[in-house]
């Protein structure tokens, strides 16, 4: 019966991000489209226009951008939280056993491309900040692509796609922590961190209103972005002290609750408006733009060889020292296919270009643009031909 309901659960999940990454396609092409319109500069003077409220000493006012990027991406990362929890808790990585095999893709996935990147960028300070760019996996336009092959696909290659990106998010969080956070405000990390101890005895304790958490998220939110420490990372400290399981009763537990709730906003609100806020390019002005040696080089490279050779052999390595799963028998030229998908950065990639280049020039951040667009638009391509070449015709 459990695994019927898992089942039943992962198949909803999957679907959803799959209509999900469609959606975020057509605003990011919606985004270029414009870029390069004569809306191009009401586009640009939309995104910067500054918003926010005055309280006494208190401030908060930024660019319609960063309410973005910071503001909603923290709903985003709530929800990746959530589901990076409930996979390690109850899901496709409850075991050891279920995490060797994707926990080897996915550091394999973050090592290489960061290292190709860092080859094409090496010469340059402000360019190898950007080293993480190609580490990321965008999920949703990755099982979109494999939404294409319907029933030809087998749910364990959906699964282990699925439980890598779980991973690599799970990676990028720490990264943003440990590489993308400077300026720090001691008071606001003393808030910060109360409030975090008051969620962690709320846990304790087992309640389970949701609206207690949330609130106290809010809280927590405001004091990370004053603090210096990047504002999403609210989201993922919300989203671990949520309880999972239910208390006395048949009432669902929040963080079930609230994972159903936000998963179909952020599929079709969030993601879809962070693409149309970041993904606007002018093609014109890049072309006559003296842009840094590397980056967008580094960015592409790293998502379709870095990214697709660093699954693929680590996959490969795994399987032939200790065939430790079912998905082992996946054959190979799937597994490669796989790797290839895992290279669609999109969302993470240009969210963590956001935040390597924050104060660099502008066209650090144009020319990871570039190279991440093409970087995933030319891993999509390959994996879905090599999809069509590996899986079974029905």
């Amino acid at each position: 019966m459990r695994a019927m309901v898992l089942q039943g659960a992962l198949n909803k999940f999957l679907k959803l991000e799959s209509s999900a990454g469609l959606l975020v396609m057509g605003a990011a092409a919606l985004a270029l489209l414009v870029s390069n319109s004569p809306l191009g500069a009401i586009y640009d003077d939309f995104w910067r226009t500054r918003v926010g409220f005055v309280f006494a000493d208190f401030q908060l006012v930024k660019p319609l951008l960063m309410w973005v990027n910071d503001g909603l991406m923290a709903v985003f990362f709530l929800l990746v939280g959530l589901e990076i929890k409930r996979e390690f808790l109850t899901g496709e990585l409850a075991s050891l056993q279920q995490r060797i095999l994707p926990f080897a893709g996915a550091v394999g996935g973050i090592v290489l491309p960061a290292l190709v990147y860092s080859y094409w960028t090496g010469a340059d300070p402000i360019a190898l900040r950007g080293w993480a760019i190609p580490a990321a996996t965008d999920i949703a336009f990755s099982l979109a692509v494999l939404a294409l092959f319907a029933a030809r696909v087998p749910l364990a290659l959906k699964v282990l796609l699925t439980a890598i990106a779980v991973i690599d998010d799970l990676a990028a969080i720490v990264i943003i922590a440990l590489f993308y956070t400077e300026d720090l405000s001691a008071r606001m990390l003393a808030v910060a961190a109360i409030v975090v101890l008051v969620m962690l005895i709320l846990n304790r304790a087992s309640v389970m209103r949701p609206g207690a958490y949330l609130l106290l998220g809010v809280v927590l939110w405001v004091s990370v972005l004053k603090s210096g420490v990047h504002a999403t990372l609210a989201g993922v400290i919300t989203a671990f002290a949520l309880p999972l399981r239910p208390d006395k009763g048949s009432a669902p537990a929040p963080a079930s609750l609230i994972e159903d709730l936000l998963h179909p906003w952020v599929a079709y609100g969030v993601l879809p408006l962070f693409a149309l806020a970041n993904a606007g390019l002018d093609l014109g002005a890049l072309q006559s733009a003296e842009l840094p040696a590397g980056v967008a080089t580094g960015a592409a490279t790293g998502l379709v060889v870095g990214k697709s050779l660093g699954i693929f052999l680590a996959l490969i390595i795994v399987n032939a020292l200790m065939p430790v799963t079912k998905r082992s028998a996946i054959p190979v030229l799937q597994l490669l296919a796989l790797s290839a998908v895992a290279g669609i950065g999109f969302t993470m990639s240009l969210f963590i270009a956001s935040l390597a280049f924050e104060t660099a020039p502008a066209q650090y951040f144009e020319a990871a643009k570039a190279g991440v667009l093409a970087g995933s638009l030319l891993a999509g391509a390959l994996g879905a031909l090599l999809l069509h070449w590996a899986l079974p015709r029905r």
